[in-house]
């Protein structure tokens, strides 16, 4: 079990740890941020810079929290990216089923609308984080060579989260899904 927390610190933590750092990669990126939220029109507009930061904050602290090698810190991690990512899902689907076209600022400045491909991703990503956070509190020696294959495997499936846009955009081309 103890191999499946450190592949899953190391998928959510990659997710997060780029979807921060590409919203707080300057006062433009952080201001094309808090653009997508007002977009999305689910919370007033006095509040959006606010909320926005306030996702920033959270996605740090989940960062921080995996990279914590404790059994609390993980646990409080993964239920901190379950809660975010569940409102995450949520907001996209009210967007969505709004009809309102916005773009994912999720990791960068991606020019593909949300759409159920992006649920999906966070409802995964959720499976993720309450089975690592599940399996935190339990015990165990870790082995090097397995520890390694584990955290590889979570490092690259990470990575490969965070350019989904762009593999879709490779089998579906359309003029949308080209990236800045």
């Amino acid at each position: 079990m103890q191999y499946l927390v450190l592949a899953s610190r190391c998928l959510i933590g990659v997710v997060f740890l780029a979807s921060v750092s590409t919203k707080v990669a300057g006062p433009a990126a952080f201001a094309a941020f808090v653009r997508s939220v007002r977009r999305m029109l689910l919370v007033p507009s006095g509040l959006v810079k606010p909320v926005a930061g306030v996702v920033v904050a959270a996605e740090a602290a989940i960062v921080v929290l995996l990279a914590v090698p404790t059994r609390a810190t993980a646990v409080a991690g993964f239920a901190v990216a379950t809660g975010l990512l569940l409102a995450f899902a949520g907001a996209i689907t009210v967007t969505v089923r709004r009809g309102t076209r916005t773009t994912c600022r999720c990791f960068g400045a991606s020019t593909v609308p949300l759409g159920p491909a992006h649920v999906l991703r966070n409802l995964l990503l959720v499976a993720v984080a309450v089975a690592g956070g599940v399996a935190a509190p339990t015990g165990g020696s870790l082995r090097l060579g397995e520890s390694l294959v584990a955290a590889v495997a979570g490092l690259v499936l990470g990575g490969l989260v965070t350019v989904m846009d762009d593999i879709r955009a490779l089998f579906h081309p359309t003029p949308a899904s080209r990236r800045h």
